[in-house]
């Protein structure tokens, strides 16, 4: 600290306690640098403590590394030289040296916590930083960079200045902002010449304008099949569990889906069909509709609908279903009538309107280019010893584990080379 006179300084300074800050300031200290790490809440870890519904989904357990680089798509090539340093594995073997084993669940290799508690992992992390002398301020908020003769050198904070070797920006993007990360860091690195892709949000669920689907809300289908299709045509399919809520459709398939039914949404409202029986022709339900008739000839169509769908369904196929019919007895029911009873439980009509934006956003995408960062190190290729982590870059990825994995992937990485 001798170096600046009444002035703090450190080797390496780390914005942001979340899962990429604390890694990586834990491992630049295992490097034997002085490191601060600076968090605007009153504790680290706020955000991971809500991820995967309070168990944190901490990594996939899917070990094969391209495998693995698949799930980030056109980004996938930028990312061979970090997770070959620190990938999935090493995040198992990582978190069980802390005393964290991790196991791998049934539905898409997401792997937790065993004791499913997503506070541990945040107790873990502390615990690394503390073992290697990690100081860290919390409710500490930086305002800016210090910048001296366009050389980035360290933070400004609401206290005063505070030098250092190399900044680590791990504050993450804008998805939950009440859990602090209002992205004012790209803001910081706008003004020093990097570029800022707008964010959107990107594993997030979808608002629906049919009031049948909000009185659906708790219910989960599946599996089932949903088609997204814009005004132009183009149409976008996707298979598995959907969950009805009182604004719309979620669950992991409406998540995973959002990134590219959000291209379909430029071109206005998007058209949705629910298809209530993906493995089956339309003639096989057909022959289902017929069989249930013949053995309730008497009753009205609106009574006999609950046996031919899942539960909770009936009310929203009457919903969909002409007055008229409804009222009429099965046993005068036309061929043609059957068959468009039968074409709506393929084909079940809603439209997506918007998603719901930020606040409900397990993702946004959005951040510094890839280009402008050196992924072998992190680091700004604008600034070689800014470096830049986890939720700050401009990735899209599914749910499932992904979004962690690139956290503790690039702030292992930022901390080794800062």
């Amino acid at each position: 600290m001798g170096k600046f006179p009444g002035m703090e300084h450190f080797d390496v300074i780390v914005v942001g306690g979340g899962p990429a800050g604390m890694i990586a300031a834990g491992h630049a200290a295992e490097y034997g640098r002085n490191v601060l790490l600076l968090e605007k809440n009153p504790a680290p870890g706020k955000k991971l403590e809500l991820s995967g519904g309070g168990r944190c989904n901490i990594t996939n357990g899917e070990f094969d590394h391209r495998e693995f680089l698949a799930n980030y798509a056109e980004y996938a090539k930028f990312l061979f030289s970090p997770f070959s340093r620190f990938g999935a594995h090493d995040t198992f073997e990582f978190f069980e040296n802390l005393g964290l084993p991790l196991y791998i669940s049934e539905d898409r290799k997401r792997a937790f916590p065993k004791t499913d508690n997503a506070a541990d992992v945040t107790r873990a992390l502390r615990k690394y930083m503390a073992e290697y002398d990690v100081e860290c301020r919390f409710s500490s908020a930086v305002k800016g960079l210090l910048i001296e003769n366009g050389k980035v050198c360290g933070v400004q904070t609401r206290d005063g200045a505070i030098r250092s070797e190399s900044i680590i920006l791990a504050t993450g993007g804008t998805a939950y902002p009440e859990t602090g990360s209002t992205g004012e860091a790209f803001q910081w690195l706008e003004k020093i010449g990097h570029t800022i892709i707008k964010a959107t949000p990107d594993i997030v669920p979808l608002r629906v304008k049919e009031q049948w689907v909000k009185e659906l809300s708790g219910t989960a289908l599946d599996p089932m099949r949903i088609t997204f299709t814009a005004k132009d045509g183009t149409a976008l399919f996707r298979e598995g569990k959907i969950l009805f809520t009182h604004f719309g459709i979620s669950g992991p398939l409406i998540l995973n889906s959002a990134h590219e039914v959000k291209k379909l949404l430029k071109q206005g409202p998007v058209a949705g069909a629910i298809d209530l029986f993906p493995k089956r022709e339309i003639n096989e339900i057909d022959r289902t509709v017929l069989a249930v008739f013949d053995d309730n000839k008497n009753k009205i169509i609106r009574n006999v609908t609950r046996l031919l769908v899942p539960a909770g369904m009936a009310k929203t196929l009457n919903a969909n279903l002409p007055v008229e019919l409804l009222e009429k007895k099965v046993n005068v029911v036309t061929q043609e009538e059957r068959k468009q009873l039968a074409r709506l439980m393929k084909n079940l009509p809603l439209t997506v309107t918007a998603t719901m934006g930020y606040d409900w956003a397990v993702v946004c995408d959005g951040g510094i280019p890839l280009e402008e960062v050196d992924t072998r190190t992190m680091a700004s290729r604008l600034h070689p010893n800014v470096f830049i982590t986890g939720d700050m870059l401009n990735i899209s990825r599914p749910s499932g584990g992904f979004s962690l994995q690139l956290c503790w992937t690039t702030g292992f990485v930022a901390g080794e080379n800062a």
